[in-house]
């Protein structure tokens, strides 16, 4: 079903993989599709003749159909399904009047909807994993290739301890990750037929009902459920809850490369092409463009998913409104999740990196970066306490005098005392000071290449 993005803005959010999902003819064709799927399998049980299913099927190609009379032939019907299934009959009837009878036979409108939905959520979620593949590929490389790269960690958006580069890029790899397994577990798990008739009973098929259902199920390779769900939509709202945390993993990856691209940072940057991340009026500009649609994305996704959440409590067996809610919405969120995900692998595959600026940062502040390492190697001489009490004081006066954390301490014979100026000054190595994020680093890495 159609998106609410305007056509022009349409590239900018979202991928063109994601726009041919949710194009409309894609979907009307999911819905014939299930048309003809289910006069195949009712075929197959002998709920109507064989010759039926070829007429069928030579009418269930989208491009013949008008689509703007579709649209606004649903107005008045409630929903696609019942004009397109009359349009469908017609077509039919023009060639073979004998099988236009069979049409839709013993379905519901919810049915063909809700399935055609799973179709083209099936197939967004192969469009979204082969993005997922390139961007976890990209940093796994990136990870290995700066495990040694000091940088600083950032709490608060402060200075805090140094760390390795490819901790924070392994931990972008396992992220998407755990999103691509999400999505698999979907896509075997959730995607389901949705067949139940009128009210849910398959009644008008008789005892044949679950046989057919069963034979539809096999005919579209989706998994058979239980039992119809129409007003029961934890799968759909299974999905966009997947859709939000994808994207909101993308915006915290683009947030940081936002923040690491500021001037006065400067540590790492997204791609760079010619016309790419520029200003109309700057010519020295070098805008995050990436990160942007990635955190636009990541600010519509909740609220589109909020709406999802919300239409999940329905009436009864069928639902006047909340469903309805459901059919722009949910190829929205499909659509800028895309988008976001799109961008995540460009900056994965074509970051640019500067470990000489990282390192610059990290000695920005005169070794006070290093202040808990120095302090917890005190704590095993005097105790925590005390420790952190005389390297707290010494922080204050190298921080008021503009002078090396390190010359300050020398001066301090409580420091002095137990440890060495050899011992001092190694206690300054950002990359001596790491606990186990190789261990880290190793660990992650392990878990992608065991899925």
């Amino acid at each position: 079903m159609s998106s609410s993005l305007p056509p022009l803005l349409a590239p900018l959010l979202s991928s063109a993989a994601m726009r041919t999902v949710c194009d409309d003819e894609v979907y009307l064709q999911h819905m014939l599709d299930f048309e003809h799927a289910l006069a195949r399998a009712e075929a197959a049980v002998g709920i109507i003749p064989a010759s039926a299913v070829i007429s069928i099927a030579n009418a269930c190609h989208a491009e013949s159909f008008d689509r703007p009379a579709l649209a606004e032939a649903a107005v008045q019907a409630g929903n696609l399904a019942i004009p397109l299934v009359k349009m469908l009959t017609a077509k039919v009837a023009s060639a073979d009047p004998s099988a236009a009878r069979y049409v839709h036979w013993g379905a519901t409108s919810q049915d063909v909807i809700d399935t055609a939905t799973m179709l083209g959520l099936r197939a967004a979620i192969n469009a979204l994993i082969t993005d997922l593949d390139r961007a976890i590929t990209g940093f796994v490389r990136l990870a290995v290739q700066h495990r040694e790269t000091a940088v600083v960690a950032r709490t608060w958006l402060q200075h805090a301890l140094p760390m390795p580069f490819g901790l924070k890029l392994a931990e972008y790899a396992a992220a998407l990750h755990r999103s691509r397994e999400r999505l698999k577990r979907i896509r075997r798990e959730t995607l389901a037929l949705q067949f139940g008739g009128a009210a849910g009973t398959l009644a008008a098929l008789g005892d044949n009902g679950l046989k057919v259902a069963e034979q539809l199920a096999q005919e579209l390779s989706l998994p058979l459920p239980d039992a119809p769900w129409h007003t029961h939509r934890d799968r759909i709202a299974d999905v966009a809850a997947a859709l939000a945390i994808l994207t909101g993993t993308c915006g915290k990856i683009a947030r940081d490369v936002s923040l690491m691209m500021q001037t006065d940072v400067a540590e790492a940057f997204e791609p760079a092409d010619e016309g790419r991340g520029g200003s109309s009026t700057m010519p020295h500009k070098r805008n995050p463009v990436a990160a942007a649609r990635v955190l636009a994305a990541a600010t519509m996704a909740p609220n589109l998913a909020a709406t999802i959440m919300a239409a999940q409590v329905q009436d009864h067996e069928r639902s006047a409104g909340p469903w309805h809610a459901e059919w722009p919405t949910l190829p929205t969120l499909q659509l800028v999740t895309s988008g976001a995900l799109e961008a995540i692998a460009e900056i994965a595959e074509g970051l640019q990196v500067d470990p000489e600026r990282m390192r610059a940062n990290l000695d920005m502040t005169q070794g006070l970066v290093m202040a808990e390492a120095v302090s917890m190697a005190l704590a095993e001489k005097v105790g925590k306490s005390e420790a952190h009490h005389i390297v707290e004081a010494a922080s204050r006066r190298a921080i008021e005098t503009r002078r090396h954390l390190r010359d300050v301490l020398a001066e301090d014979t409580r420091v002095t005392t137990h440890i060495s100026t050899d011992t001092l000054e190694g206690l300054f190595d950002p990359m001596a000071y790491q606990g186990v994020a190789q261990t880290l680093i190793d660990r992650l890495l392990a878990s992608l290449a065991s899925a």
